[in-house]
């Protein structure tokens, strides 16, 4: 086995979910993540948690969802159940197609989220962390030789963890401390409030309130949002490619989008429910250990010099206690680099400019 691949399932067990002796933990494992769930397995069994593996395939959900007659089940109670006796929840990415449920009517997925409801959020009651293997399919995806995508994977997985939280802590501090958010380059000039809510420091960990790995950027959730935001990095969403699109805001909420491609997949998403014309986060890369978007958000998103912000759900890690922010069934992350003529303000000052912070060499204020 390539000793990365074990490099990783460490990583991901004593950084990332912090698993205990004793800890019931259900592994969710994607077609061709054999190798990494097999490493996983292993570091679990060393620690004496207690495992129960589970299969996830692209390709039986596309089934499944074709087949049913739309009418789900709000809480299925076996789910329930197992969630219930879960302290961890791993997700191992790598399944055969990327696109495998391309094909599921837009009406039959909006409906299933919405009846998961219930079950997401079960699971974000656990130590929940999401990764991937990096496989075939993901290489093809990024238009990227397997062997080379092995190395970009590992190079945005296997970080110095410790160290970029520590630089991570720099801009989370100013959110924190901030009330207001102005997002300026070519085709954008948002305001989102800010105040009264607390920044992630994404650092690939639960004891961040970070999920996934890799991760490497620092999220908050706004709200009170107005103006307009381009979105020009390219993505694939529900299996559709989806090119430059662009959100106007009014009153916190979307009134009018477009998109050079794609569209049609935005406005779905959109109409979902109430919440999800709202943000639910606004997130700042910082992992400059990601070089080149692969149309894959958990690396993507991370990559130093860009900027996402989320439509729907938002994260109860950024919020007051006891205080419910947007709802909403979906949580669908848009990105843009703002590596030129771009700046990102909190409060009137420039804290980035074309992708470098006030604190790195180069930032020029």
């Amino acid at each position: 086995m390539d000793e990365r691949v074990r490099e990783h399932a460490e990583v991901l067990v004593d950084w990332s979910a912090r698993v205990e002796a004793g800890d019931n933990v259900v592994l969710r494992v994607g077609p061709d993540a054999h190798d990494l769930a097999v490493a996983v397995a292993e570091a679990l069994g060393e620690r004496e948690a207690n495992l129960l593996a589970t299969y996830s395939s692209g390709e039986v959900e596309r089934a499944y969802l074709t087949a049913h007659g739309g009418e789900f089940d709000p809480d299925p109670g076996h789910e329930r159940a197992l969630l219930e006796e879960t302290d961890v929840y791993l997700s191992l990415g790598g399944g055969r197609n990327t696109s495998a449920t391309a094909d599921v009517p837009g009406e039959t997925e909006r409906a299933y989220r919405r009846a998961r409801t219930e079950i997401r959020e079960a699971r974000f009651d656990t130590r929940w962390v999401s990764t991937v293997h990096p496989t075939r399919s993901l290489a093809q995806q990024a238009n990227m030789a397997y062997e080379e995508y092995q190395e970009f994977a590992y190079d945005a997985i296997l970080r110095d963890w410790a160290s970029l939280a520590d630089e991570m802590a720099k801009l989370k501090d100013l959110l924190d401390e901030g009330d207001e958010v102005r997002l300026v380059s070519s085709g954008t000039d948002l305001t989102m409030r800010i105040e009264g809510r607390t920044a992630v420091n994404s650092a690939a960990s639960v004891a961040y309130d970070s999920h996934n790995l890799p991760s490497g950027e620092v999220f908050t959730a706004p709200y009170a949002t107005e103006g307009e935001v381009t979105f020009d990095v390219p993505m694939t969403l529900r299996g559709e490619a989806v090119r430059n699109v662009r959100l106007e805001f009014a009153d916190g909420e979307v009134v009018d989008y477009g998109a050079g491609q794609g569209a049609d997949v935005i406005g779905e998403i959109l109409e979902t429910d109430e919440g999800a014309r709202r943000l639910g986060e606004l997130g700042i890369g910082m992992n400059r250990g990601i070089d080149r978007y692969t149309d894959n958000i958990l690396f993507d998103e991370k990559m130093g010099e860009t900027v996402h912000l989320a439509v729907g759900r938002a994260y109860d890690a950024c919020l007051p206690e006891g205080e419910t922010g947007n709802e909403s069934a979906v949580h669908v992350d848009l990105i843009a680099d703002v590596s030129e003529d771009s700046r990102l303000e909190i409060d009137g000052d420039v804290v980035q400019r074309n992708g470098r912070f006030r604190w790195e060499e180069g930032f020029d204020g």
